[in-house]
């Protein structure tokens, strides 16, 4: 009868059963211990949830930014030359631009270089295009830091990275003489050709890889430097969707009407990818065990509960509590803590990704030392991007988690026999 009458007068979930469970979480002299628990269980969720939110962000952000300036330089299609040298570039390129699907097909010479300046001397990589490519690659044209490309194309200028003109101690104006292996043929074999070029301009794109080893070419001066008259090293293709690159693979070889081979961004950069994907995918699996633990500090957190309070719970059965309500109190204050924990840990984690360049700086200065090397992690600044869909999914699983974490504490509750608790007493 008992049952049935707390039944009838409980509902599930009710106010009732919420007040019950908010007063067995709410300290007292004598529960304090299980309070700090408590407590320290509400951190632990707040804490493993935020570091999950935050690393996952600083990934997503790393894969990002080092995609969009990998393929904003280099380009989603490489078509190199069988056979015989790319006389026909021309040609070749405004057929391939034509494609649906296709932005740009941009010819190059390419070829290593020795660069000395004021202040040193050092390796880079020369790359020799036409001014309307250079324009159209927005990642350096729009990232100038210093002078523009109005004249580039028409002289001898070049345009270098912001780390390479620091390097070597120049500005706009000045000029740099690079040295190569690439040039007159003689009787005696193959002489080295130096020459002089005057900066006409210095991009930043932010990744310290591109910033410090690439110099920009008129088109015609590279084919002179590397002794490649009327040729091109091969075609870079940028396409509008990276990911449809299979469907234009085959237009673009029947554009090219000669033999080429091909060569996508995917091959192009399947190493680097790849550990970042594996890497992202370890580090969810190691912080995850962060909210695990403390998941599990409310399973013994609610235990200690249940052991405390079985005089109350049988006191509440023979007032007429039935077995699910006191069930469902013991989910209810468990899962508070998981909730609460999970909210906090969510705007802990967003304000942290909103703010991650500046607190870095701030550590950076506080600490003195560099915490992001732009030459050890390619990038200038600490991106984070935090994708809706994975943050969902950290939120949820914590959830779960603490969910499932109240269900046996939960289920010893409801199994407590009155008679043997009050006999106990």
């Amino acid at each position: 009868m008992a049952e049935a009458s707390g039944a009838g007068g409980i509902g599930a979930f009710s106010a009732l059963e919420w007040l019950i469970a908010g007063r067995y979480l709410r300290s007292r002299r004598r529960d304090t211990f299980i309070s700090v628990i408590a407590g320290f269980s509400f951190l632990g969720v707040m804490l493993g949830v935020a570091t999950l939110i935050i690393v996952m962000a600083v990934m997503n952000g790393f894969r990002n930014e080092l995609f969009t300036k990998i393929l904003g330089v280099n380009g989603h299609f490489l078509v190199q030359p069988i056979g015989s040298d790319l006389t026909d570039y021309e040609g070749v390129a405004d057929r391939i631009e034509v494609i649906p699907g296709v932005r740009l097909a941009m010819p190059y010479v390419e070829g290593q270089a020795f660069v000395t300046g004021p202040g040193g001397a050092t390796g880079a990589l020369v790359r020799g295009l036409s001014k309307p490519d250079l324009d159209a690659l927005h990642l350096v044209s729009d990232n100038l830091i210093l002078g523009d490309l109005s004249v580039f194309g028409d002289g001898k200028g070049i345009v270098i990275g912001s780390r390479l003109a620091a390097s070597l101690g120049v500005t706009v104006g000045d000029s740099l003489r690079l040295l190569t292996q690439d040039g007159d043929v003689t009787p005696f074999g193959v002489t080295p050709r130096s020459e002089s070029y005057p900066i006409d301009a210095i991009f930043e794109v932010g990744m310290s890889e591109y910033d410090s080893s690439i110099i920009y070419m008129p088109l015609s001066e590279a084919q002179y430097f590397f002794n490649s008259d009327g040729t091109v090293t091969a075609i870079e293709v940028f396409v509008d969707d990276p990911d449809q690159v299979d469907a234009l693979r085959q237009p673009i070889m029947t554009a090219a009407e000669r033999q080429v081979y091909l060569i996508d961004w995917r091959q192009r950069n399947t190493t680097f990818f790849s550990a970042l994907e594996v890497e992202r995918n370890v580090m969810f699996l190691i912080l995850t065990l962060i909210v695990l633990v403390a998941v599990l500090n409310i399973i013994s957190g609610l235990t200690m509960l249940v052991k405390d309070k079985a005089r109350d719970i049988a006191i509440l059965r023979t007032m007429g509590a039935t077995r699910g309500t006191v069930l469902r109190v013991f989910i209810l204050a468990g899962l508070s803590i998981g909730t609460i924990g999970t909210l906090a840990g969510l705007g802990l984690g967003t304000l942290v990704c909103l703010n991650i360049e500046e607190i870095r700086q701030a550590i950076s200065w506080v600490t003195r030392t560099e915490l992001f090397s732009p030459e050890l992690y390619f990038l200038s600044r600490l991106p984070a991007d935090m994708e809706t869909g994975e943050t969902m999914a950290v939120v949820l699983m914590a959830l779960i988690l603490s969910f499932l974490a109240t269900l046996y504490p939960a289920w010893k509750a409801a199994a407590v026999d009155p008679v043997e608790a009050l006999r106990s007493e």
